[in-house]
């Protein structure tokens, strides 16, 4: 189709913007490897492979939320993929005189026209709720940090993406309409061949010919043209995308250790962008700018100014400032506190890991914050001031209420029984580690006093490990003082190792997930379960007897993010409470997509960051909204956290029960009827 003079432009064309495309890439590829070893990100890279083209090809993370918003991208995304082919094609036909038409070439080019018009329509789509009709959730609020170039630079950037994806499209449309028009209408290509019967048909060839060259061009020349400016644009996404989520983290709340004995180390934790590991400078790249994340952040949606979409963005477009001289090993010039976040978002996360679980390219937003906090404890002494406590606390006492390890199990002496420790048991079946919370917080003791009253009715071989527990190192860990944290494992995990035990129970998520996930790290291989597994387990096997006495009452249940997300524990609870013969209404936000109470991440330990309303007030009253008489919880956390708030509630019509709290109360056979008063609970 071409001359001989389009052939020779077309490959000079070919060369310049491979030249230039392909320096910007490899820039981005020397970047991301100046990030530190990331330990495991590699393993099984087959299995893992195999998984990300799963999820890439069938959108499923992309699906998560957004159904509308989500059918454009694929509408867009299915297309564009299959415009790979579409260009290769094009190509043939200029370059080669290639005549794509009938036999097999029948459904290629009825899957191309329906797709050109599906990317027509989605692009639109995106254009308009970007321009036309502003989308609440793609902006910032004025509260959260934003890089310089980030206000100007995203719709800018956006446009440029949408115009280049509707002209090129669209000519290559105009292209295959002309030349219809001029060798007859294609059954198979239906649209083509209306726009040409209907624009082009009465047109002389010569100018049917000219125009089928100029929309060739144009289609073709708009590629070439937009390879060099691809890395710098969002657009990027499309590839590297896959690659993030190929490499993800398996458990991305699992956080990895700091090596305190590599003597090559000159600092720990992040402060500027070549201090990260390689899969958080993959994750600017990755980034598609969508701001789902902010979307289910507490700290964001509460108004607060941390916005894990900023973050991540920031990065993106400081990588844009830098990118050539980043890559050739110059140190980047400036901390992240002064262009990525402030110290108040940095202090906001609560660790609940709602933004890396919607994140629809895999990125991990959390880690970026929890590798920033280190750095500033470790190597700075600089975190709020209330956290000063817990970590001394955790240090001189074991537990960061400070109050002495002799205290530790008096929480037990109401019980009408005896707790066995480990002092007249070594070696029980079952270990209940009761946690912090529970054994010197006054309400979360409650928790910890039905507990053992379910595992003595239940007959279970069990014992706790008295004034021998210490903290987990949850709380330290979250806030970046990693190194507290380590001594507190290194030493919980020597008594574990002791009892040996064959299952650890416990009442808290977070020491779940701590011991369970994270000790394996320092030597400590065991099995842990949360107590509603326990207790589920329990009440199958016939070892507890709630039969209850008044049946059809409700309750909501909120999920515990450490037990929800981080571990994907969402049924066992759930099924506790409808054996006590609860109905259990949901709140719209619940499982994978629950709302943290605002308690993890350290957050427990000091004041809440201002925003329009505090976190546990926010979810409190969704739950409440629920219609439910008891709010049932599984979290000594969440459990404090909303009785705080159901104290504060004038009406007094929820009451805030952890399960274990409800099934020990059924076993004590005590239930009050729920009509118009409250449960009692010892």
């Amino acid at each position: 189709m071409l001359t001989t003079w389009e052939k020779v432009l077309f490959i000079l064309a070919v060369m310049a913007s491979a030249y230039f495309g392909g320096r910007g890439f490899y820039n981005i590829y020397r970047a991301v490897t100046r990030g530190k070893p990331a330990p495991g990100r590699l393993d099984n890279l087959p299995e893992r492979i195999g998984r990300a083209l799963w999820l890439f090809i069938t959108q499923q993370t992309v699906f998560k939320r957004r159904p509308l918003v989500s059918t454009l991208h694929a509408m867009t995304f299915y297309g564009f993929m299959y415009y790979l082919a579409v260009n290769l094609v094009d190509v043939l036909e200029g370059m080669f005189g290639l005549h794509a038409q009938g036999g097999w070439w029948n459904p290629y080019n009825l899957l191309a026209d329906l797709l050109t018009v599906s990317v027509l329509i989605g692009v639109a789509g995106f254009m308009i709720r970007r321009f036309v009709l502003p989308a609440p959730e793609l902006t910032f609020n004025p509260r959260v940090k934003l890089h310089e170039k980030v206000p100007t630079g995203i719709p800018r950037d956006s446009a440029i993406v949408g115009a280049f994806i509707i002209f090129h499209v669209g000519s290559r449309l105009l292209s295959k309409s002309v030349q219809l028009a001029r060798e007859g209408a294609d059954p198979y290509q239906p649209v083509a061949s209306a726009i040409g019967r209907i624009f082009f048909s009465g047109m002389s060839e010569g100018t049917q010919v000219f125009l089928e060259h100029m929309f060739w061009w144009f289609a073709l020349g708009s590629i070439l043209a937009f390879i060099p400016y691809f890395p710098r644009t969002k657009h990027i996404h499309l590839m590297i995308s896959a690659i993030k989520l190929a490499v993800r983290a398996d458990k991305p709340g699992v956080l990895d250790p700091i090596d305190f004995e590599d003597e090559s180390a000159e600092s720990f934790g992040v402060a500027k962008l070549e201090d990260f590991s390689w899969p958080r400078l993959i994750d600017p790249y990755a980034c598609i700018m969508c701001n789902r994340c902010a979307e289910v952040c507490p700290a964001n949606v509460t108004g607060k100014s941390l916005n894990p979409a900023a973050l991540i963005i920031n990065e993106r477009y400081e990588f844009n400032d830098i990118l050539a001289s980043f890559a050739e090993g110059e140190p980047s010039p400036r901390p992240l506190l002064e262009f990525a976040l402030d110290e108040e978002a940095l202090w906001s996360c609560t660790t609940c890991m709602a933004c890396v679980d919607v994140c629809p390219v895999g990125n991990e937003q959390m880690l970026h914050l929890v590798d920033i906090r280190r750095e500033r404890v470790l190597m700075e002494g600089d975190f709020p001031a209330e956290l000063q406590n817990a970590f001394r606390g955790m240090e001189r006492a074991g537990n960061p209420w400070g109050i002495g390890q002799e205290k530790r199990l008096d929480w037990a002496n109401d019980l009408d029984f005896e707790v066995p420790t480990t002092a007249d048991n070594p070696h029980p079946e079952v270990l209940y580690w009761v946690g912090c919370a529970a054994s010197y917080d006054p309400r979360a003791q409650k928790i910890a006093r039905s507990m053992a009253e379910i595992l003595n009715a239940a007959g279970v071989d069990w014992a706790v490990l008295g004034t021998k527990e210490k903290c987990t190192g949850d709380s330290a860990r979250r806030a970046g003082n990693e190194y507290l944290f380590f001594q507190l494992a290194t030493e919980n995990v020597a008594t574990l190792n002791e009892v040996s035990a064959k299952v650890i129970v416990t009442t808290c998520p977070h020491c779940m997930h701590t011991i369970g996930n994270e000790y394996p790290q320092f030597g400590g291989e065991y099995k842990v379960v949360h107590h509603s597994q326990f207790i589920e387990d329990l009440i199958a096997a016939g070892k507890l007897d709630v039969k209850p006495l008044d049946k059809g009452h409700k309750a909501t249940f909120h999920d515990p993010c450490y037990l929800g997300r981080h571990n994907g524990e969402y049924d066992a609870p759930r099924d506790v409470v409808s054996n006590l013969g609860f109905i259990i209404e949901e709140p719209d936000r619940t499982r994978d997509n629950g709302f943290c109470c605002g308690a993890g991440g350290a957050q427990f330990w000091k004041e809440e960051a201002e925003g329009a309303e505090r976190i546990p007030e926010n979810r409190y009253r969704e739950l409440k909204g629920t219609g439910a008489e008891v709010v049932a919880t599984a979290c000594p956390f969440c459990t404090q956290m909303f009785e705080s708030e159901a104290a504060a509630d004038e009406s007094q019509s929820v009451v805030v029960r952890d399960i274990a709290e409800l099934v020990a109360e059924e076993l004590k056979k005590q239930k009050i009827y729920l009509g118009n008063s409250k449960p009692v609970l010892g």
